[in-house]
């Protein structure tokens, strides 16, 4: 079971004005930046980050339905902040995966702890030469 959502909404109004500021050059964390489906806003949203072989995996702390996920999924795309760079994303992809594939051993263990079994996998955009 992920983290419950009470949590995520006391975030969203506290810890992650803070996140936010240090999760784009912290290693492993990051800083999704999208567009709400309705009200077309610009959101960010801090997030623990995975690199893969074709783009990244964020870890779902809060569950697949989180609204910054169905935010991404509904654009298919976002931008996200991390080690200093921004990276162009697409083609998101909720998986579920219990063994936490492609996760350092550390986190592998937190997110176990958590409960956490959903990611978001995307692409990273490459320019075309």
């Amino acid at each position: 079971m992920p983290i419950p959502k009470a949590v995520a909404r006391l975030n969203r109004v506290g810890l992650n004005k803070i996140t936010k500021r240090i999760a784009p050059w912290t290693p492993g964390f990051g800083v999704v930046v999208h567009q709400g489906r309705r009200s077309g806003r610009t959101y960010e949203t801090p997030v623990n980050v995975f690199v893969t072989t074709t783009g990244v995996r964020i870890a779902l702390t809060y569950g697949a339905d989180s609204q910054w996920v169905k935010n991404v999924v509904a654009a298919q795309a976002c931008t996200l902040r991390t080690r200093g760079r921004e990276l162009e994303l697409s083609e998101p992809r909720v998986v579920r995966d219990p063994a936490r594939t492609g996760t350092r051993p550390f986190e592998r263990r937190v997110l176990g702890l958590l409960g956490v079994e959903d990611f978001l996998d995307l692409t990273e955009r490459r320019e075309s030469r």
